[in-house]
């Protein structure tokens, strides 16, 4: 039975155990896909147009600056007038540099096809350089203004972002183009600020794949993503692709990555994030639930024991325990006896055997029914488990018989027992529904002898009991 019942406990607890976590690990896999799924659909697309537009918002400014010079009456007036001063063009580009905060300013005429920016005349533009490609293509356009990247020749080649706006005269031709600059830092600036804002890692790349800005990440610009651990696996797909949501792994962690094109700065926006942080609340729920799901197998397991263990309890009393009196049956009995005789094989000492029978029971049953001979072997089994010790075995035999163990008594200790059972049911008194009821019991008493077993001891015993009732009842007898 213990092994059955460990096994029980064994199965039920892999049962619980397993049906709990499945249960909360499918429930955090489902939670974690809806969390990625919206991160992916939604937030990141999202924070890039967020990002998108506040470029645009960023560049408002240096492109109305570049507006009001292309409508300005006195860079078209000068460039009617032929050209003829170049310091007031100086100046006048100086002052919007200045008064604008841009990190240059320039005018190139499309007459004399000079460059001019802050310092002076910087050199003529010319459509066999490769470096001036961007004036004629200003030149052909038919938008009012560009934005695009390239390297300052006024300031060292630093890389800026120009605002090329085309001029016009009073009759709507097309005489030159003038702007402002901004230099990189500051857009790396803005990106590290969007960088804090948003709490994601934002970057520009080229349409070679190389990172162009980046705000306070430690990534080099000019680095290829084809290079970059995780993702340089998809690069090519982002890149074919040029716009979309895609998955990276790079560091163990899980990236989210959106790509969108900017055209304005014919870039590629690269926003992303772990989805560490946002899984991070779910973690804590899936350790939440499993540490609840383990408590709740334990209690379960515990009271289960619990329960087995009472209904085992009940079931062993059920079978050897004797419904109507009370007292031990003869299945227990065997066990009982049979150990008491294993002791004395490794502690000899005294055992005694009484058979106990009620004598004339039959007429009691005859004369006042069954339930009244139920009572009475009720009362006289009470009788007999009061006068015995604690430690004494008393069981019910059979029918009207009673059998008692007594360990550790000597023969003549154990007939001044019988004795005084006799006695004690002699005296009752018994009743039932109002009637006394006159009882004696007959007993035989048999002193276990060395080596004897427990069916020659009580059989000994028996008929010591027979002889007490050949003697005419209610006596005691001892076995010879």
């Amino acid at each position: 039975m213990l092994r059955d019942k460990r096994k029980l406990i064994i199965i039920l607890s892999l049962l619980l155990g397993t049906g709990f976590a499945a249960t909360t690990l499918v429930n955090y896999h489902v939670s974690k896909a809806a969390i990625r799924g919206s991160i992916i659909a939604s937030e990141l697309p999202l924070t890039s147009d967020n990002i998108y537009s506040e470029i645009q918002k960023d560049l408002v400014l240096p492109v109305t600056i570049s507006s009001m010079m292309a409508s300005d009456t006195f860079l078209r007036d000068w460039v009617i007038a032929g050209e003829k001063d170049v310091g007031k063009m100086t100046r006048y580009l100086r002052e919007i540099k200045d008064r604008y905060g841009a990190f240059t300013s320039f005018f190139v005429s499309d007459r004399s096809r000079i460059y001019y920016q802050t310092e002076g005349v910087l050199k003529r533009v010319d459509r066999n350089e490769p470096r001036d490609a961007w004036y004629f293509r200003v030149r052909d356009m038919k938008t009012p203004y560009e934005i695009n990247l390239d390297p300052d020749l006024a300031n060292k080649d630093a890389l800026t972002i120009f605002i090329n706006y085309r001029v016009l005269d009073y009759q709507g031709r097309y005489i030159g183009a003038a702007g402002v600059g901004l230099t990189v830092d500051a857009v790396r600036r803005l990106i590290t600020d969007y960088q804090s804002r948003y709490q994601r890692n934002i970057y520009f790349v080229d349409k070679k794949g190389n990172i162009a800005l980046f705000g306070n990440d430690a990534t080099a610009p000019g680095t290829s993503i084809r290079t970059m651990e995780g993702l340089g696996n998809i690069a090519e797909r982002i890149l074919d692709a040029g716009t979309g949501s895609f998955q990276y792994r790079s560091g163990g962690l899980d990236y989210l990555l959106n790509v969108r094109f900017i055209p304005e700065l014919n870039w590629y926006l690269f926003v992303e994030r772990s989805d560490s942080g946002a899984l991070e609340d779910i973690r804590s729920t899936l350790y939440l639930n499993l540490s609840v799901s383990l408590l709740i197998t334990v209690i379960v397991l515990f009271a289960t024991s619990l329960t087995i263990n009472r209904y085992q309890r009940r079931l062993e009393k059920m079978a050897t325990t004797d419904k109507l009196t009370g007292l031990a049956n003869r299945q227990a009995f065997d066990l009982l006896i049979s150990q008491a005789i294993r002791e004395l094989g490794r502690a000899p000492a005294p055992l005694l055997a009484i058979l106990i029978d009620i004598d004339n029971f039959k007429p009691i049953n005859d004369r006042l029914g069954h339930l009244a001979g139920d009572s009475v072997l009720r009362q006289v089994a009470a009788t007999i488990r009061q006068t015995l010790r604690k430690a004494d075995i008393v069981c019910r035999w059979g029918g009207e018989e009673f059998l008692v163990v007594a360990k550790d008594i000597a023969e003549a200790e154990g007939r001044q027992l019988a004795e005084k059972i006799r006695s004690a049911v002699e005296s009752g008194p018994f009743r039932h529904k109002g009637e006394t009821i006159a009882v004696t019991v007959s007993l035989g008493v048999a002193a276990h002898g060395q080596g004897e077993t427990a069916e020659q001891l009580i059989a000994r015993a028996d008929q010591a009991l027979y002889a007490a009732k050949a003697a005419g009842r209610n006596v005691v007898h001892t076995a010879g």
